[in-house]
């Protein structure tokens, strides 16, 4: 009963909303991966559930420990994971594949919750939080994982908002960041290169590097008003749209859902982004404050980069729609970071 009356109810269902959304789409191409995704909520929700329950200042000194292990878990998933598609980026345990790169997330918003609620944004500790995340920002890049890579940089900036850096210094950062990702140009793998010329000129290679793309603004728009039908999207049944349960499931979606099942998962989303910030804007506690700033962050940045990539206006670089797309890693970890706020929101209760 206690657990009833704690828990975050409308960030609960908006969740269990989503996570079955994505669950039906998944069923409907593949029983054995709706089952194996099936499973993973049920971890993710107990996660959740478990998390709501504490006080997340009990976690303060856990953040260093969860910190350098985490490090050592992407420095082994350098010397045992197993590749995929010329990426290295889990590790087998059992029947479970874990990945470190997304387990980092929440590890990075309770170090820099617990970084900014001891030091002012000044440039020292801005750039002493850079010197922090830098270990673990490399060593995802290095699998290579582009998407978790930006989604770390998303959370920082986003937590640095929430610290309270200065107009003057965003300024700053800003034109400091604009002569630096020019620069960063040498270091792509030339897969990633690729990508970025799709995005520039798709119909210039329409069945090499801008096939995906073009494929995936196809299906979106083949589903029209009230789309095809749920399981009879040709994009996506007959092959031609890619990680169609991942990457690319927001088009599947489009295709079979139409726009008007799209505009549903858009208002579904934008009243979870809500919940967040309202959770955070009715807290006093710093510590609090900023690790749902952090969810919020790592939230939008996900959201907007999947559906932009999957309509077309921006590049594409592997990232998954949170808790609609299929992944045991990435919707277990969602869930627990949604039970940050989850937890705050308790404890503003309590207060």
């Amino acid at each position: 009963m206690n657990l009833l009356k704690t828990v975050s109810w409308s960030l609960l269902l908006v969740s269990l909303l989503l996570l079955s959304i994505g669950i039906l789409v998944i069923y409907s191409s593949s029983k054995e991966l709706a089952l194996q995704q099936f499973i993973y909520t049920i971890f993710g929700l107990i996660f959740f559930l478990f998390i709501s329950q504490l006080d997340l200042h009990t976690l303060k000194h856990l953040v260093k420990p969860l910190y350098f292990f985490t490090v050592l878990l992407l420095i082994a998933v350098l010397i045992l994971g197993i590749e995929t598609r010329g990426s290295i980026r889990w590790i087998p345990v059992g029947f479970f594949n874990i990945q470190p790169s997304e387990f980092a997330k929440p590890v990075l918003i309770l170090f820099l919750g617990f970084f900014w609620t001891k030091n002012l944004p000044s440039w020292t500790n801005i750039f002493k939080s850079l010197l922090w995340i830098f270990p673990v920002f490399f060593l995802i890049f290095k699998q290579p994982d582009l998407g978790s890579s930006l989604t770390l940089i998303a959370i920082w900036v986003g937590m640095l908002f929430g610290a309270g850096i200065s107009p003057k210094k965003i300024l700053i950062l800003t034109f400091i960041a604009l002569l630096v990702i020019p620069a960063t140009w040498l270091f792509l793998h030339d897969y990633q290169k690729q990508r970025i010329f799709a995005f520039l000129t798709p119909g210039s290679d329409p069945l090499g590097r801008g096939y995906n793309l073009i494929q995936s603004t196809i299906a979106v728009g083949s589903g029209q008003f009230l789309g095809r039908g749920l399981g009879s999207g040709t994009q996506s049944r007959l092959q031609f749209l890619p990680e169609f349960r991942t990457d690319f499931i927001f088009a599947s979606i489009a295709e079979e859902m139409g726009f008007l099942g799209s505009l549903i998962i858009l208002t579904i989303y934008l009243y979870l982004l809500i919940i967040c910030l309202r959770t955070a804007s009715q807290v006093e506690d710093k510590f609090n404050f900023l690790a749902v700033i952090g969810v919020f962050s790592m939230m939008l940045f996900q959201i907007v980069v999947n559906i932009g990539m999957n309509i077309g206006i921006l590049p594409i670089t592997g990232i998954t729609l949170p808790l609609i797309s299929y992944g045991g890693s990435s919707e277990i970890v969602t869930l627990i970071c949604l039970g940050f706020v989850s937890s705050v929101a308790k404890s503003r209760k309590r207060s």
